[in-house]
């Protein structure tokens, strides 16, 4: 099969015949449509990470945001069978350990990043194989497009489980987001839907009008705003209710909590880069005092993806609003540079491969 296969950090990957994987007793074998190319796939191309054991080594196939066909299922598969259409979570999950038993497989204490270790193997080929494919798999609702529900593995699942599940959003609540990516956006959109008034800010305009088609009710250029929290506080009227960090860098983390009103929830979705290697500064006294909450997010557990199914459904919720362009698999290494400058909008999809 084909497949883009990473030689070195921050070079172009190689598109390469490799060995169509076999499904495990436990395991299963999809027929990719569709695949999104995310910046934590930027992340791995760039050799980040390392601080958190995820540095990606050559031979890594890359790719966490996959939706096809089950191709193959193993021998001890009894949920999933050929032809289901599916998406597959970024963090696959063992389904035995505690976490997973009490729901919280996004954080499985033997957690598979897809994509980031030699153990899974990644989406940017023909076909990828997904361990314990009964709990990791979700099949997706009739009529829905591949290519439409590229993002839901990570970008879409992870800003919906972050601001539904982990923060208190109400309706009528404000919710700064910092950073336009496909996560920020996505964001926006959700806020949006759980019937928050939703505050953009980024860098690029281009980003921001994007946000406002999908519900922003203000945005904010930061690179044209000497003081991005004080501007979201005038806004806002004192503060946000919530705000999310969606990019990772130093900056928009603290915006971000800077942002909030007095008892507001940060969440923090971003993971950094080799600047920061995951440690932030933040105002910790100004936090005490205003009991500020800091709040981390990782994915979604699969078992919740029908709450996101139920708000496609009605129309309250539409991914492929998030979808900017679709491209072929050789397009990919050119995509993962543009996301060095953040030049990408929204969230590219490979649906030719």
């Amino acid at each position: 099969m084909r497949a883009a296969v990473l030689e070195e950090h921050g070079e172009p990957l190689s598109i390469e015949d490799v060995d169509a994987p076999e499904p495990a007793p436990d395991g299963a074998v999809v027929e990719l449509e569709a695949c999104g190319v995310c910046r934590s796939d930027w992340h791995g191309w760039q050799g980040d990470w390392g601080w958190l054991g995820l540095e990606t080594q050559p031979g890594q196939i890359l790719g966490h945001e996959p939706a096809g066909h089950v191709a193959a299922v193993g021998d001890d598969v009894e949920t999933v069978a050929e032809g289901d259409h599916v998406a597959v979570p970024f963090n696959l999950g063992d389904g035995t350990c505690p976490r997973c038993q009490r729901g919280h497989s996004n954080i499985c204490e033997n957690v598979m990043p897809l994509g980031f270790i030699e153990q899974a193997q990644g989406a940017f080929a023909e076909q990828v194989h997904v361990p314990v494919a009964d709990h990791n798999l979700v099949t997706l609702p009739d009529g829905v497009s591949s290519v439409d529900m590229a993002g839901l593995g990570c970008r879409f699942m992870t800003s919906f489980h972050a601001l539904a599940h982990r923060a208190d959003v109400d309706a009528g609540d404000w919710v700064s987001v910092h950073g336009c990516g496909g996560v920020g956006l996505s964001a926006v959109h959700i806020a949006d839907a759980l019937g928050a008034n939703v505050v953009a800010v980024d860098l690029k305009d281009e980003k921001l009008e994007k946000a406002k088609s999908l519900g922003a009710v203000e945005t904010i250029n930061a690179e044209d705003t000497e003081d991005v929290p004080g501007e979201v506080q005038s806004i806002t009227n004192g503060g946000a209710h919530v705000s999310m960090d969606a990019l990772g860098i130093a900056t928009t983390s603290q915006n971000s909590v800077s942002s909030l009103d007095a008892r507001g929830q940060h969440i923090q979705v971003g993971l950094t880069t080799q600047d920061e290697q995951g440690m932030i500064s933040l105002p910790s006294d100004a936090m005490v005092m205003q009991e500020i909450e800091f709040i981390g997010s990782l994915g979604m557990p699969p078992t919740r993806y029908d709450e996101i199914f139920r708000m496609v459904s009605t129309g309250k919720l539409e991914p492929e609003k998030v979808v900017s362009e679709t491209i072929g698999l050789e397009d990919v290494s050119d995509k993962l540079e543009s996301m060095t400058d953040f030049e990408t909008v929204g969230i590219p999809v490979i649906d030719t491969f």
